[in-house]
């Protein structure tokens, strides 16, 4: 069990080597349904500044680039930081997008840098979920929105998240769900 929960994770929850790469491409696909449908709960517009935290492929980044002004974005992932580049590339030039190799506990970006946050199936595999939302709070101005959404193969639990996001400071948490995906999303006070 724990070799296959390796594996899982060197492919989906922090990617690594020619399995991560693999993982990148099916996260891609798989993701891509519910990364439009948190991006649309965002309302994301063309003032906004963004980001995603665990942008994996790069998927998320590039449908709120089409739409925000600015869009950054964090991930501990070589692997998924060099795909993310290549399916952002023109953005990327542009400025419209600047994509970082990092984590959500110690975000790299100035306080109220952002108007909205998301994370799709990233969640659960951040060392410390409490930290990353507090971090993700610092750096949201206020009236900032937070999306984390979810497809079932993440086995993110729908219990407590609202919680969570009221433990880490966000106000108004509240769940969206379809018959595919949920979502929990909160405002910065």
């Amino acid at each position: 069990m724990a070799m296959l929960r390796g594996l899982l994770m060197r492919a989906f929850g922090r990617p690594k080597g020619l399995l991560g790469r693999l993982g990148g491409v099916l996260m891609a696909r798989g993701n891509r349904d519910c990364a439009a449908w948190v991006t649309d709960l965002l309302a994301i517009e063309r003032r906004d500044a963004v980001l995603e935290v665990g942008f994996g492929p790069g998927v998320g980044i590039s449908l709120a680039a089409a739409s925000a002004g600015r869009v950054a974005g964090i991930d501990p992932s070589p692997e998924m930081l060099a795909q993310s580049q290549a399916r952002n590339a023109d953005a990327i030039r542009s400025g419209r997008v600047d994509l970082r190799l990092g984590s959500v506990e110690a975000l790299p970006f100035a306080d109220n840098s952002f108007d909205k946050a998301f994370a799709v199936n990233s969640l659960q595999v951040w060392p410390d979920p409490l930290a990353g939302l507090r971090e993700i709070r610092r750096v949201l101005r206020r009236g900032g929105r937070i999306a984390l959404g979810f497809t079932p193969p993440s086995g993110q639990p729908k219990d407590g998240l609202t919680q969570t996001l009221k433990a880490a400071g966000f106000a108004y948490p509240k769940l969206a769900e379809t018959d595919a995906f949920f979502c929990a999303l909160a405002t910065r006070p």
